[in-house]
């Protein structure tokens, strides 16, 4: 069902709105609207522009205490001017540390960088100064892609006087030092650019080799870590001392910090001297009730409840609340959309034929018990909702296994059908023969399904007085034509006597008239003017089409349901098969195959089937009542200040 919702506006002091939000709000739910856009009627409204004040101090303190940082004891005495400059002083404690941390941190980056420019040229057994000694040779280290590398070897490099002493390489690039006469060196580098040679800078203040460069700043690189982790222990030793309060007073700060962005939802108005704010919102009407008992005494807080609904600029929004064993139904109707304020939930009707058709399809008491017992265990473990509606299908699956005496595809064989046998039970109807009985109630099934949704579709049309419902194909007037219709196929098929010519002409006639002219006969009824847009002739043409597409779907939908007895012969039949491949025609058999051809056909064919009630539950009958255009219900989430 559809939550009943109370829009309330709540209005106090300004500075009173934290207090508000935290002691009161955070107990109920409701789903805040921004006050600007709801209270358009309102004149001198303004928003709030106050910066939060919790933001600056939170993000200092993150920079500076650990990020686990946490306590189990509250400090309820404990108030925001007090946390705030408890870190405040932690904050100075630790400044120094700080200071040194970021001064040991950036000797650490910088000796990585150069461990990662040394690297590649590890290979070198030159010592580096000397290099930087050449005066009439110049030298350029760096990388150049394998691709280039290659083609400058085959076709350039012998014509250059320049000599390339490759160090590493990989799957992409090649690194090394190339020298050059400085005569030529303006020229080479050209012609190495073009190569897109990539120039590294080396660091010129280590002696030795490049190996040698390395070892002294790996040797460089644990001496830093090891003062960071020196620092760090006492960094946390002194936060030890006053962690738990450090932490109750993040944790304050944080809720007061959420509290506080609240504001951006309200509105300012003036009264007088004194400066208010207003809070709009949906709330559940039972905890409306409770809000507002509990709020009785406080005179700093002042609430009006709207009941009506057009006075609101928002359309309510949408919380579905059904049994515990339909919610995980409740999937399906947010897959298709959920409903609007004024629709009707269809969760419990989805869950009982969806649950029903299912089992009519796939009837089978050894799979069902699978499906049962499986989706139950998935849905207890995991909390899948589609677990727990594969459940419910399974138990479905097993009635209707006992009234096809369906037993893992033993047919008749382990349990008698109560029934009957889906794939050997006919019947003979007039004009048409020999036809399968599953076939035969499987439409008479969907007609019931089909007036059943009109029924739904009028039951909505009333309570939200929509006169369309009157001459709707879905409402008063397809419901008794195709009820008229299905009468009269059945006493046909059952070979009884029609009622007479005149009686069906009236019963069948009107109501096509009234779906023919539907929009000027509801908006005769609405008093809208003549409801005909356009031309009287294009309005019969058009109208003439439309009516004929409503035939045809009354005729497209009853057939669609066909595939209820077609699941259901197709399934004793794939089991046939497969005891067929099993051998079991002389009595005895492959037991391993009968095992995973149940496996098979309970996996594939319970998918489809699951895929097909869908289709008909959204096609056929979502179609006829159900719109699906409402918006969740989304309350606004506070954790509840000190």
């Amino acid at each position: 069902m559809v939550v009943k919702m109370n829009f309330l506006s709540i209005t106090g002091p300004k500075d009173d709105i934290e207090r508000i939000a935290g002691q009161y709000l955070s107990k109920y739910e409701i789903q805040l609207e921004n006050a600007l856009t709801e209270l358009k009627t309102v004149h001198d409204l303004r928003p709030y522009t106050d910066k939060n004040p919790y933001d600056e101090v939170l993000k200092r303190a993150k920079e500076y205490l650990p990020e686990d940082l946490k306590t189990n004891r509250s400090f309820p005495e404990m108030t925001p001017e007090e946390a705030i400059e408890l870190l405040k002083k932690a904050e100075e404690d630790l400044e120094e540390l700080q200071e040194k941390k970021a001064e040991l941190l950036a000797r650490q980056k910088k000796c990585q960088d150069s461990m990662d420019m040394i690297t590649p040229f590890e290979t070198i057994p030159y010592d580096i100064h000397e290099l930087l000694g050449f005066r009439y040779v110049k030298y350029r280290f760096g990388r150049i892609s394998r691709e280039h590398f290659e083609k400058f070897e085959r076709y350039v490099y012998d014509t250059l006087d320049t000599i390339f002493y490759k160090c590493q390489c990989d799957d992409n690039y090649v690194w090394g030092v190339y020298f050059v006469p400085v005569s030529f060196a303006d020229k080479i580098d050209a012609v190495y650019a073009s190569m897109h040679f990539e120039h590294y800078f080396m660091p010129d203040e280590y002696m030795g080799t490049p190996k040698d460069a390395l070892e002294k700043l790996k040797q460089g690189l644990e001496g830093i870590n090891e003062e960071l982790a020196a620092l760090e222990h006492e960094m946390n030793r002194v936060v030890a001392d006053h962690g738990d309060q450090l932490a109750a007073a993040c944790a304050l700060l944080e809720r007061r910090r959420e509290v506080f962005e609240i504001r951006k939802y309200a509105a300012l108005t003036r009264e007088r001297n004194q400066v208010f704010y207003i809070l709009c919102g949906w709330m559940p009407e039972d905890q409306a009730d409770a809000f507002q008992a509990e709020i009785e005494d406080d005179e700093r807080i002042f609430v009006v409840v709207e009941d009506d609904h057009d006075n609101v600029f928002s359309t309510p929004p949408t919380k579905l609340k059904n049994p515990k064993l339909f919610r995980p139904f409740e999937m399906y109707i947010k897959m298709y959309g959920l409903p609007a304020y004024n629709e009707m939930d269809p969760t419990i009707f989805v869950a009982l034929t969806y649950s029903f058709i299912f089992g009519a399809m796939f009837g089978d008491v050894g799979q069902g018990l699978v499906l049962l017992l499986g989706g139950a265990l998935l849905y207890k473990k995991k909390g899948m909702s589609l677990a727990a509606i594969v459940s419910c299908a399974g138990i479905f699956s097993v009635v209707f296994g006992f009234l096809y005496g369906s037993f893992f595809g033993f047919e008749d064989t382990v349990i008698h059908h109560i029934w009957l046998s889906p794939k050997e039970a006919m019947m003979t109807l007039p004009i048409i023969g020999q036809m399968n009985t599953v076939f035969v109630v499987a439409v008479v099934f969907g007609m019931f399904m089909i007036l059943t949704a009109m029924l739904l579709h009028i039951r909505v049309s009333i309570k939200n007085k929509d006169a369309e419902g009157w001459f709707d194909p879905n409402g008063v007037a397809g419901f008794i034509f195709y009820g008229a219709l299905a009468i009269v196929l059945i006493l046909v098929m059952t070979g009884q006597i029609l009622p007479a010519g005149i009686v069906l002409g009236v019963v069948f006639g009107i109501p096509l008239l009234a779906m023919f002219f539907k929009e000027p006969l509801t908006a005769r009824l609405e008093k809208k003017g003549s409801g005909i847009e356009g031309s009287v002739g294009m309005y019969l043409v058009q109208s003439f089409f439309e009516l004929f597409e409503v035939l045809l779907s009354f005729f497209s939908n009853t057939l669609s349901f066909v595939r209820v007895g077609a699941f259901a012969v197709s399934h004793a039949a794939m089991m046939e098969v497969v005891l067929m491949l099993a051998g079991f025609e002389g009595g005895s058999g492959n037991w391993i195959v009968i095992i995973l051809g149940n496996v098979f056909v309970c996996a594939m064919e319970g998918l489809i089937v699951g895929i097909q009630v869908l289709r008909l539950q959204y096609y056929e009958l979502f179609s006829r009542y159900y719109k699906g255009t409402g918006r969740e219900f989304v309350p606004y989430e506070m954790k509840k200040a000190n």
